[in-house]
Parts: C-alpha cells; structure tokens; sequence
C-alpha cells in the first residue's frame, strides 16, 4: 500500500501544476487549454504506445471502449475546462480547496468497496478537510478587494460553482477509474494511461476542429494579437503539462488507484490541492494569509489521520471455545 501511497503524492504533485496554467496562460478561454493539453497527451500516448499500439486494441473490448471514453471526459476534458473556470473566475486557492473536497466526496461513495476504511474512522479527518474548504473560501470573500462590486461577487460565485463541478467529474472519475482498474489486469496502469491518453486526445481534437470553425474570426488577426495572445508559450505550456501532468501523472495515479482502497485515492488527491497552494504562493510571491495557513494545517492533519486509518491494522477476531 506504500507504494501507492507514494505513487499517488508523487501524481499529486504534478497535477498541482494544472492551477497554475490558467494564469500563466490567461488570454486563452478555458476550452482552449483543455483542447491544448489533451491534443499534446493524444500525441504524445499515440507516440508512445506506437511500437505496440496494434496489440493494446485488440484487447480492447466494448466495454473497456466505454470505459476509455468516460474516463477521458470526465476525468481530463471536462473536469479541466471547469476548473479552468474556476481558477479564472475564483482564483487558484478557492478552486483547489474546492477540489481538495475529493477524499469526502469519494469517501462517502466508495465506503463499500473492499478495503474502504469506515465512515466512523474517517469522520474526524474528513471534518478536518471539510473546515479546510471553509476557511478558504471565508478567505476568498473576505479578500475579494477594495470596491468589489456585485459583479465581481458574481463572478466568485459563478467560479466556485465551476470549481465544483470540476469536483463531480473528478469524484466520478477516481471512482470508475480505480474499480476498473481492480477489476481487469488485462492492462497496465502506463497502458491504461496511453489508451485514455489516445482517447481524450482524439475528443479534444474533434472538439478544437469544431470550435475553430465556430469562432475561429475571435481569435485570428489584429484582436488576438493585441489580447497577448503568446501561441509559442501556449504550445510550450501544454506539452510540459500532458508531459508531466498527464502522461507520467496519470501513470503514477492508476498505480496508487490499483495498490489502495478507493477510499484512500481520494485522501491522496488531496495532495495535488497542497502543490497547488505551493507553486500558486511561489507565483504570487507572498506567504499565505492567516485563514490560508489553517486551511492547509487542516488538510495536511486529515490527510494523514486518513491514511494512518487506512494502515491500522485489522483486529482479530475472538478464538472460537
């Protein structure tokens, strides 16, 4: 289980770059990174898996297609369009604290799969988790700046509602992802990884060609040039982020999902909202706030009060007379 324990922080961190992508990149819509990044992971995966690209489909069946394609969108499309939402809208920490609700929203779902600690044993660290998000976002409103209007509350609102819905997909997806991968050896978790890979680069594709056709008169000319609309960097930033985040996070991610209890993936996700906090202070070039700073005391204690539930060992049972 340490394995996965140390494949899941190390997926972690790597994901936390993700938060910061949006600000970095900040003239392109939310739809234009996700299509960025995931043309860049197809690419890659369908470089990759091309030496034995023939004999992985032909042990596909329907259903790990089926399989493929969910996991794709909800875990890497649509998960990332809304989060970049709401890192746009809300800012980095109120989303990642927003995701960071992960280990709650995994753990109630998944607490009758095998090796699911109980709810009774987890109660106090998911409390921990839960006053985490509610110290972030008392942070956020309280912060919002000198004459923020309605719209600008609005705005936060709206971010956080995006942010949350980044949370659905991705509690879908840690799911699905981790009873899939229990369920069927048939593959590898880098060959699950490149098949998924494969799979949200060819949706993304279908969905950039769609959109450009749609509104490619937004983005052309004189207007994008002015917007700061840096292609260079766009196309730098996404491949070191399929790169890094995608295709070698991804890897490590279905190794931990395949090694602990669903309930402890979603513990483990947690560590992706503690890198994000970490590059998005490095970013901003400050130290974290009074509330911040509790926030992650908070998070940091769950996270490990879960995982020491997850390691006790079990009691034995009474010798029969």
């Amino acid at each position: 289980m340490w394995i996965g324990v140390a494949c899941g922080l190390a997926a972690g961190a790597l994901w936390g770059m993700v938060f910061i992508v949006p600000v970095l990149l900040a003239a392109f819509s939310p739809l234009e990174l996700a299509v960025g990044r995931y043309v860049a992971y197809g690419l890659i995966a369908l470089a990759m898996a091309a030496p034995r690209l023939l004999p992985l489909l032909r042990k596909l069946d329907p259903s790990d297609i089926a399989a493929m394609v969910r996991q794709a969108l909800a875990g890497n499309i649509v998960y990332y369009v809304f989060l970049a939402l709401g890192v746009k809208l809300a800012g980095v920490p109120a989303t990642s604290l927003i995701v960071g609700m992960l280990p709650v929203s995994v753990t109630l779902l998944g607490r009758n799969d095998h090796g699911a600690a109980s709810l009774r044993d987890l109660a106090a660290p998911l409390l921990m988790i839960g006053g985490a998000v509610l110290c972030m976002n008392a942070d956020v409103f309280m912060h919002a700046g000198p004459g923020a209007g309605s719209a600008t509350v609005a705005g936060k609102v709206l971010g956080i509602l995006c942010a949350t819905a980044a949370l659905a997909c991705w509690t879908y997806y840690a799911l699905d992802n981790a009873r899939f991968l229990k369920r069927n050896h048939h593959f590898t978790g880098a060959e699950w990884s490149m098949l998924y890979g494969l799979a949200s680069g060819a949706i993304a594709l279908v969905i950039g060609v769609v959109a450009l056709a749609l509104f490619s008169g937004q983005v052309t000319g004189a207007a994008a040039v002015a917007s700061g609309r840096d292609w260079g960097r766009y196309a730098m930033v996404n491949v070191l982020l399929a790169l890094g985040a995608s295709v070698i996070g991804n890897h490590l991610w279905n190794v931990a999902s395949r090694r602990v209890p669903v309930t402890l993936c979603g513990t483990l996700i947690l560590s992706e909202t503690l890198f994000a906090f970490l590059y998005g202070f490095i970013y901003q070039q400050r130290m974290p706030r009074a509330l911040e700073a509790l926030a992650i005391v908070l998070m940091v204690a769950g996270t490990i009060w879960s995982v020491r539930a997850h390691d006790a060992p079990a009691q034995p049972s009474p010798a029969a007379p």
